[in-house]
């Protein structure tokens, strides 16, 4: 069974900047997610993750994509994963979803 794109946010949710106690998707690293199937049934999906981080010199940058590629590739139905880290747009703090604001008891 082929994951949907909201089952691979939730999946993304439960991955942790390292250095910031919220999640990849409400921290506004995900930038994207694709799906793509092979040309045959049965066979798993392919998911490329568009990802970004805080900084270009991230120490975590490793831990970062090995905990979203160990997450993802543990979902039924997922063949393989790709992280594509990407700088454009740049990261700021903007990006943060109002819930990431709450978890880091910032004003709106």
């Amino acid at each position: 069974m082929q994951p949907t794109t909201e089952e691979i946010f939730a999946a993304l949710r439960t991955c942790r900047d390292p250095e910031i106690p919220i999640n990849l998707v409400d921290l506004g690293l995900v930038y994207g997610v694709e799906i793509t199937a092979p040309p045959s049934a049965g066979e798993g999906v392919e998911v490329q993750v568009r990802l970004t981080l805080t900084s270009t010199g991230c120490p975590m940058s490793h831990s970062i994509v090995g905990e979203v590629q160990r997450k993802l590739q543990a979902m039924p139905g997922v063949r393989t994963v790709r992280v594509v880290i990407v700088w454009e747009p740049a990261w700021h703090p903007g990006l943060i979803s109002d819930e990431g604001r709450r978890q880091l008891q910032l004003a709106s």
